[in-house]
């Protein structure tokens, strides 16, 4: 009985009433004023560590630089990413000097596609959210296509 009774004591001491919550800010006001500019810098630094991993992890999963991070905002983000890779490799495919004809009229048809596709993901960004998610799911249906065949003409398999 005893345990018990110091037990329940310990969790009662534990919780938050209003007496204690009413002693907790009266110590905040009288030591807030004397630890915040103290503390302040040293939060601002921390918060900004934090951002940076955030926009490091952030960046690395698009797969983009960090510094291009803006450019891929929104919901239609990673595809607008996806789509600029895609476009990067097909000038890559465009500039090789062995290229063939049917390399060069691929990588047309295929800039006008992904042109295509860009404008789909801006309207998606507009639309209610199963149409959104319909849309992008279809975008990138096209880009998983549109990257295999750029891969494999130039070589990867």
């Amino acid at each position: 009985m005893a345990l018990r009774k110091r037990a329940s004591n310990a969790a009662g001491k534990a919780r938050i009433n209003p007496s204690s919550a009413k002693n907790a800010i009266g110590v905040a006001k009288i030591i807030g004023p004397v630890l915040l500019p103290v503390v302040a810098p040293y939060l601002a630094r921390a918060a900004s560590a934090v951002r940076e991993r955030f926009d490091l992890a952030k960046a690395r999963k698009l797969g983009v630089p960090i510094g291009d991070l803006a450019r891929y905002t929104g919901r239609g983000g990673a595809l607008h990413a996806r789509i600029t890779g895609a476009a990067e490799a097909l000038a890559e495919l465009r500039g090789r000097p062995n290229r063939t004809e049917d390399e060069t009229a691929f990588a047309d048809t295929t800039e006008t596609t992904l042109r295509q596709l860009a404008a789909a993901v801006r309207a998606a960004e507009r639309m209610p959210t199963p149409r959104r998610r319909a849309a992008h799911r279809a975008v990138a249906a096209e880009l998983d296509r549109v990257e295999d065949e750029v891969l494999r003409r130039l070589g990867v398999r």
